[in-house]
């Protein structure tokens, strides 16, 4: 049946479409059936209904999504006819009754996602499905493969090819720039693509952009890392395994990240960007995304299993995660914390001692014996800074950045102690709300800095953090958030007083 399409007014992610009830009638079609609609080249969509919107028959008003997947203007005239559900519905189905599925299954569930099939509920019962019932490895081994397939892949003429990756929970893992260039220092290749922040204050692209380029498209990738031996870009400027970006998107919302889902999205952009030797971060403790070590160790088992069956060699560091690491969480406030550290500055210590602990073992995985004193060395002897300004210049930033070219947000306010005692406890979930209340990741010049860590001790009236920021409601209303949250705990030594009177 002819229709005329028409752009809805209301922006959606999904291939939506809409008739009047009485044109859906003659089709014999009902809400959420499929459609296809055919116009220069062809879509399919959801079907809406309704009495009210659309008056006139003959209507048809299109999301974006498929006006442009099906190269119609508004007022094109465009055929309509019902849509057999995808099969790979059944498959979702399957796996809800935790059966086990094969390769070819869920192949076709990804690539159903990749060409806008199913829609966001039903990616959304894909999710679910796994976050209830999960799957083996070689299930996860098929669901990387299978991310990887829908997507461009990285070939270097240089190998072996280094990689490392944080599973992430831990706000001011401002890490990644300082373990690239002492890997590269020794004359190794570590091509490291990064996100931005979801659900954090700052992700390592984040700050990185704020002194280079990190939208790089894969051939920049390619040559910058052979011919310096390192890169710090951008994974969401590349065609990496795309159905990633895009099931991330939907599950954020939802408050869920299936462990299945979570193991290939991370292995899947390895694969992509051709690793042969992967070292994997996974920060443990109250707040991050594992809380216990027992399931850091499972975590650990599940990466080597499936580095076996993809062929990349993994190795895990499982690190403690209970507050930030360093004292800056935002984009700017990092980048300086980072560069610092580069140029020669011993603090924070937790910084230079995670950096050279991860880059040290992809050293070791290199032939190279002593690793983390040899990335000390390394880093001491400036050589680490020298090959991070040779990256940065490759990235179309300047090669003599100072740390103190980055100025964060002029308004700052200060957080003290209500009392003295000493730092028992720092809520690292309270803290990322407030950074982000103070417009991180946003706001570059936004985010906090500690100066007070767990077991240091506290005098009352003793700056515990600053909120810098761009603008000063924004800072005004991160510093009420602290008030409100407290979220770093201080506490004397003393725990209970018993008395004789007690005791009796």
């Amino acid at each position: 049946m002819k229709f005329i399409a028409k752009i809805m007014d209301v922006g959606t992610a999904d291939p939506l479409a809409i008739m009047c009830a009485e044109d859906a009638i003659l089709l014999g079609l009902k809400e959420n059936d499929r459609v296809r609609i055919d116009a220069k080249k062809s879509s399919t969509a959801m079907l809406d209904t309704t009495r009210y919107m659309i008056k006139k028959r003959g209507l048809m008003y299109l999301s974006d999504s498929v006006m442009n997947k099906i190269e119609a203007k508004d007022g094109d005239e465009v055929d309509v006819v019902f849509a057999a559900s995808p099969e790979c519905i059944r498959t979702i189905r399957k796996k809800m009754d935790k059966e086990e599925l094969t390769k070819e299954e869920i192949s076709e569930v990804v690539k159903d996602i990749l060409n806008g099939k199913l829609s966001r509920m039903e990616i959304s019962a894909w999710l679910t499905a796994l976050y209830i019932n999960g799957m083996n490895i070689d299930e996860i081994a098929a669901f990387t493969q299978a991310m990887v397939d829908t997507g461009d892949r990285i070939e270097f003429d240089r190998t072996p090819v280094y990689d490392f990756h944080s599973m992430g929970g831990v706000p001011g893992n401002k890490i990644t720039p300082i373990v690239v260039s002492i890997v590269a220092s020794a004359g190794m290749m570590l091509p490291k693509t990064s996100s931005r922040a979801i659900s954090s204050a700052c992700g390592t692209s984040d700050f990185v952009e704020t002194f280079c380029n990190v939208e790089l498209d894969a051939r920049t990738l390619k040559k910058i890392a052979e011919e310096t031996g390192g890169v710090f870009a951008w994974g969401g400027s590349m065609n990496l395994a795309p159905v990633d970006d895009m099931v991330i998107k939907i599950e954020h919302p939802l408050g869920i990240n299936p462990r299945a889902q979570m193991l290939a999205s991370i292995l899947s952009k390895k694969v992509a960007v051709g690793a042969t030797h992967l070292v994997i971060d996974i920060p443990t403790g109250e707040g991050t995304k594992v809380k216990t070590l027992e399931d850091a160790r499972l975590y650990a088992r599940d990466f080597m299993d499936l580095g076996e069956r993809l062929g990349i060699r993994i190795e895990c560091a499982i690190t403690y995660a209970d507050q930030p690491v360093g004292s800056a969480i935002g984009p700017i406030l990092e980048a300086r914390e980072c560069i610092r550290i580069l140029e020669g500055n011993k603090h924070p210590e937790s910084v230079i001692e995670k950096a050279c602990d991860l880059a040290g073992m992809i050293l070791e995985m290199g032939g190279i014996n002593n690793g983390p004193e040899r990335a000390l060395e390394i880093l001491n002897s400036g050589k680490a800074l020298k090959k991070f300004r040779e990256i940065v210049a490759a990235q179309g930033g300047n090669y003599d950045i100072k740390s103190d070219d980055l100025v964060p947000g002029k308004y700052m306010l200060e957080v003290s102690s209500v009392k003295s005692g000493y730092v028992h406890s720092i809520n690292n979930k309270d803290l990322v709300s407030i950074a982000k209340a103070a417009g991180s990741p946003n706001d570059k010049g936004a985010g906090l800095m500690l100066l007070r860590k767990k077991g240091q001790r506290v005098e009352k009236g003793d700056i515990l953090f600053q909120i810098y920021g761009e603008s000063e409601p924004k800072v005004l209303r991160a510093k009420d958030l602290a008030i409100k949250y407290q979220p770093i705990v201080i506490e004397g030594m003393l725990i209970k007083k018993i008395t004789a009177s007690k005791v009796r």
